[in-house]
């Protein structure tokens, strides 16, 4: 059974998807639909963290300032350079 969901979103991100869901001959409704499929599909219940991962949880400590996506990037750009 089909149900409406109606949603908010930024302009631009939604004339975007549009595009994108046009070049691929789909709907918006269908790409949104697939994709929430994917993410929630058999996922577990209760995930086990392992001990060794909780005893790594928190141990750095980073500035609020820091931006891990330049940091990435300068990273691979040095790398591939």
């Amino acid at each position: 059974m089909d149900t409406k969901l109606t949603i908010k979103l930024d302009n631009d991100v939604i004339s975007r998807a549009k595009r994108y869901a046009q070049q691929r001959r789909t709907s918006l409704s269908k790409m949104i639909e697939s994709f929430l499929d994917s993410v929630t599909k058999n996922e577990p219940d209760d995930i086990e963290i392992t001990p060794l991962v909780k005893s790594l949880s928190g141990v750095i400590k980073l500035p609020e300032s820091f931006d891990y996506k330049k940091e990435r990037t300068d990273f691979l750009n040095k790398k591939y350079s």
